[in-house]
């Protein structure tokens, strides 16, 4: 994994050297140049390790989407920002079926470095407001969900957050007690 300035130096040179090529008068490894130049620069704003972590997540296979990521030594200067962000996205997903505490800082670090798609950034604040609701902290879970409510443009999540809000209802619905003492009592002073 090369670090993310190494891959602009190399973009560079690789153009560079397709320029000389233009000069000299061969123009097709000028061209074959320029296109590898820009693959170079492709990775740079989209992490190889980020995407085939993607493509494994898609066939739910956290395993190999771990192993993806866990060839990232060092995110904070091999990735740019965005980039950060989605690896804690996506070790937050990853991690948010075992443990619920380290998936909340990996979410909470993945809003917090911005996420380049609006459905993402909704999907890390449902997850979070997920999380602030099983730990009973009921006013941050639904300004979560607002929010990512706002984010989900497409109505792509609609369906969780509308299956979130009725657990939310379903909890702050006192329960009524049928037979209590206190009505037992009334009864028996109506009686008598």
């Amino acid at each position: 994994m090369y670090n993310k300035i190494i891959k602009l130096i190399l973009a560079l040179l690789i153009f560079a050297y397709a320029v000389y090529q233009f000069a000299e008068g061969f123009i097709g490894n000028g061209i074959m140049f320029v296109l590898l130049s820009s693959i170079f620069v492709f990775l740079y704003f989209k992490n190889e390790f980020i995407l085939l972590a993607f493509l494994k997540l898609r066939k739910q296979d956290f395993d190999g989407a771990k192993k993806w990521l866990d060839k990232i030594k060092y995110p904070n200067s091999a990735l740019t920002r965005k980039q950060q962000g989605y690896y804690n996205y996506l070790n937050g997903i990853m991690v948010s079926q075992t443990n619920m505490n380290e998936a909340e800082k990996y979410f909470k670090n993945a809003v917090s470095l911005g996420l380049s798609m609006d459905h993402d950034m909704a999907m890390a604040k449902l997850n979070l407001a997920g999380i602030a609701f099983s730990k009973r902290r009921k006013q941050e879970a639904q300004k979560l969900l607002s929010e990512a409510q706002k984010l989900d443009k497409r109505d792509m999540l609609a369906d969780q957050i509308k299956m979130m809000k009725e657990q939310m209802k379903r909890a702050s619905i006192p329960k009524q007690h049928y037979g209590s003492p206190t009505s037992a009592r009334q009864n028996r002073k109506s009686r008598r």
